[in-house]
Parts: structure tokens; sequence; C-alpha cells
């Protein structure tokens, strides 16, 4: 294995994490600042994944920067992954959009950039669009504690247009400056450390990582090594899909061959052999926290109780992570639902009969499609197989399935209460009997119960009314009636009705 030369530390390039609500034109900027376009290829036009970017920059003096980027979804529902960009990075990017200002993943991701207390500026995007106001803005932002300068506080920020391009330099500058002021070194000479930021399984090239390095320097003929998963480092792509002979600190790159999947979030480390790969990866035994069984929201013994079993694939480990996330959200009464396997990867004839241990399962997608073995397993049993590109699609249609399962409970509402005064006549159980109204609504049809001393004694119904000797559908409260009473039981005065209705729900 080669050997990084030795070095003593140096100044590294800045992992800069872009952060914002859905819409504000993340993707974008990045677009304008790597000169291409990546939302189009984003189902529904918005982020689902974290990708890791590379960029150069030649300020105002002629010197070149090399700056690392992350994309993060907006999407409320992959709050798990900017939280594990904001970790990952040096320096965060606030974007906020001029026209709607501070918005729920705004505060989202404030909240992850000051758990992980890393510096950050604000990216005011849109200003291209007509009728916006930035000093509305810089109000908005005050109201949520996030003070900018000359705006009573000392956060940097930088009106841009991430489609005319407009402040994109200044920006760029901003985060450089910042960079400096961090202090931000590495060694080059060590081997290489750092985080996965995203991991999937490719069936054409097998279990794939993309990593940032930290520090250090990764070259090939080494191994590396995250968790319980570790691989030979055989090639290294950086982010433009080109084979490289080594990476430098700060440098995203993607790895393949693991051993299984590595986790999304998780570390990882340089060891020379394959030897001391597989007794590192032994060290850490405990399986990927989404692949166990759990039960959600309910207690799973409850009476009138449904449990849906639950089998879930998707493109990539940061996507498997999101979906569990939402899913577990997901609150209908009598309805908790049972994981039976959760990973990555096409849904597959395994992954089928896995879903027949349990009743009624639910094979979920991704992101990903099913195998033909799987279609044919689906079409003999009757066992749906539903895929997504959008998440929010994916759980509205779960939601939507734990109304269709959810128990149904009869339920009794009372309607009226009245007292019987008289026995008139009988004949083969039917009364007719006297009384008065003294709660609610006694109607012609309804179901009654016949308590005698509080205790009931009979159930019946009411087959006919009359009020002053006039037919009546119906008669209320402190209304003396006479009515024609069904009932194995003979009602006698100072009996109670109780009139109800069964609803279910």
């Amino acid at each position: 294995m080669k050997t990084p030369s030795s070095q003593t530390n140096v100044k590294r390039p800045p992992i800069i994490v872009v952060m914002g609500h859905i819409d504000h034109g993340k993707s974008t900027l990045l677009d304008c600042i790597r000169k291409c376009n990546t939302t189009a290829g984003e189902a529904g036009g918005i982020t689902q994944h974290m990708g890791a970017y590379e960029t150069s920059f030649r300020d105002k003096a002629g010197t070149e920067h090399r700056l690392t980027f992350l994309d993060t979804p907006g999407h409320e529902a992959f709050s798990a992954i900017r939280a594990r960009g904001a970790k990952t990075a040096d320096i965060a990017v606030l974007v906020v959009s001029a026209e709607d200002g501070v918005k729920p993943q705004t505060l989202e991701a404030l909240k992850a950039i000051k758990e992980t207390k890393i510096p950050f500026v604000v990216a005011i995007n849109k200003i291209d669009r007509p009728g916006v106001n930035i000093e509305r803005i810089k109000a908005n932002l005050a109201e949520h504690e996030v003070y900018l300068e000359g705006y009573g506080g000392d956060i940097s920020f930088v009106p841009v247009s991430a489609v005319t391009g407009q402040g994109v330099p200044e920006l760029l500058e901003l985060l450089i400056l910042v960079a400096e002021f961090a202090g931000l070194h590495a060694n080059p000479g060590k081997t290489a450390e750092g985080v996965v930021i995203e991991a999937h399984v490719d069936h054409k090239r097998g279990t794939t990582a993309t990593l940032v390095i930290r520090d250090g320097t990764l070259t090939t003929g080494s191994f590396l090594v995250s968790g319980d998963s570790f691989t030979p480092v055989r090639s290294i792509e950086n982010y433009l899909g080109k084979q490289v002979k080594a990476a430098p600190p700060s440098c995203p790159v993607k790895i393949l061959g693991w051993n299984k999947l590595p986790k999304a979030g998780g570390t990882f480390k340089t060891v020379p052999t394959k030897k001391e790969a597989e007794a590192e990866a032994l060290l850490h035994t405990e399986e990927l926290k989404h692949t166990e069984l759990w039960t959600s929201q309910t207690d799973a013994q409850a009476i009138n109780h449904v449990i849906i079993p639950l089998v879930i694939k998707a493109d990539a480990a940061g996507s498997l992570d999101a979906v569990l996330q939402e899913i577990n959200k997901i609150s209908v009464e009598g309805v908790s639902f049972r994981v039976l396997l959760a990973g990555v990867g096409t849904i597959s004839e395994n992954d089928m009969k896995t879903a027949s241990a349990g009743k009624s399962p639910l094979i979920l997608g991704f992101n990903v499609k099913a195998d033909a073995s799987a279609k044919a397993i689906a079409e003999r049993s009757s066992v749906p197989i539903e895929t997504f590109d959008i998440i929010y699609r994916l759980t509205e249609w779960v939601r939507n399935e734990c109304e269709k399962r959810r128990p149904r409970i009869e339920v009794e509402e009372e309607t009226g209460r009245a007292k019987i005064l008289k026995l008139f006549s009988s004949d083969k159980n039917k009364y007719v009997v006297g009384g008065r109204v003294e709660t609610g609504v006694i109607k012609s049809g309804s179901t009654v119960k016949i308590l005698r001393r509080e205790i009931e004694i009979a159930t019946g119904r009411i087959r006919s009314l009359q009020q002053l000797k006039m037919k009546a559908d119906e008669v209320g409260k402190d209304t003396e009636f006479g009515a024609m009473i069904e009932s194995k039981i003979e009602p006698a005065p100072g009996d109670r009705i109780i009139a109800f209705t069964v609803t279910t729900k």
C-alpha cells in the first residue's frame, strides 16, 4: 500500500453544508456555483438525498480556492439527513427565500446548525423576483433570534439570485473569509478518516458509499472500515465520477465494494490490511438500527388493535432513514406498524418471502423497483407492491391504508331518556305505555334500553309514538307521550327507557 508522505498540518478546503426550507433554492444555488443542473433530475423538483460536490473559485486577488459543498433536502421528511450534513460540515449556508422568509424547515436547519456550533452565513435568495423586500426578511430573521450584520447582530449575509448569479461571487468570497477565521487544517500525511455521507446498492457495481475525507489522504490499496462494514480501496471516484489515484482532505469520493451497507452518518477510518479491517468490523456487532423489528405508537397487545407488517426498500441509506422517520410519525388510532425488513436495493423475491411472515403486509419501495421474481410472487399472492419517488406521496398512501384497516368500534350514543308513567295494554311482546321525556328526544323506531331501578332488564324498539292522541315522529323534553314498545320483558310504571343510536368509529 502506498503511504502518503509525512506532512505537518496544512490549511484544508472548507466543507460547506447548504441548508434551508424546501423550494428556497438550495440546489439551484449549487447549480449556479457548479455551472450545471441537478434539480431537473430530482423527483418532484426536490432534493431527496445528500450530495457532495467540489468547486474551485478564484477570488478578487486571483487566488484559487477549493471548496466542498453538501446539498441537503429541504422537505420536512429529511431532518435526519440535514442534521447529518450539519455535523459533517465546517460552515453552513442558511438559504432563505426573499419571497417567503423564515419557514418551518428554516428553523429546523437553524436548530441543527446551532447544535453543532458551526459558523454560518445567510444567503437571502430569489432577489431577482419582483416585489421582494430584503429589510422584511432581516426583520423576519430577527424575530427568530438570527441577528444579521447591520440589524443588531454579527451574522454575515449576502443577497443572491441563484437564477441570475447575482451575489454568488460575493457569497463565495464570504465563505472563504469565514473558513480563514475558522483555521481549518488537516494532515495529508495521515491515512484518511472522515464521514459516510450516503450509501446505496448499485446492482451493476455493488454496495457503494459517498464519503467526505475530514483528515488525511485516501489512496488505493488500503482498506476502509465504517462500523461493521469494510471495503478494499481498489478505485477512488471523485464527485464527477472520474478515477483518481488519491483523494486529499475535504474531498468527496465514491468507494465501491463494501461487504455490507455502511451506515449513513457513520465515520470511517483507514487500515492497511483486510485482516485488520475484519477485526475492526467485528468490534461493531450491532446491526443497523433501522433493520430491527419495531412497533410504533401503540401497544401491540391492545384489544381492537391492528398491526401492519412492513417491508421497506429504498435506494439509499439516507432515504431509508427518512422513510422510517416519516412512517413513525403516522398516528392512526388502533393501528401500529411492525417492520419485518428495511433495506436498500431492488425489491426482490427474498423480500416477498419475508413479507409473507406477516398478515396482510405492505411492501413499500422508495426510488426503487421490484424485480421480475418479486412481481410474479406479488401477482400470485395478491400482496401489493407499492413504489414511490416522492416521500410525501408514500406517507399519504400509508396513512390512507391505515384508515382503511383501523378497527371499527360500535359506540352507543344516548339520544333521549323517558320515564314510564303507565302501562295501558300488552299483546305478544308489544306494550302500550304512557310516559314523559326527561332528557333529549325520543323518536319513533328508536332502539331503547329498559331500566328498572337503574338496572337494564331488556332492550326493545319503539314501534309508534303519539302526542295528544296524534301520531308523532318524535317527542322532546318534558313532553308526555304514548308509545308502543316491542320488548321481551313487560315494562312497568316507574321504569325508564333510554333511546340510543349505534355508530361505528
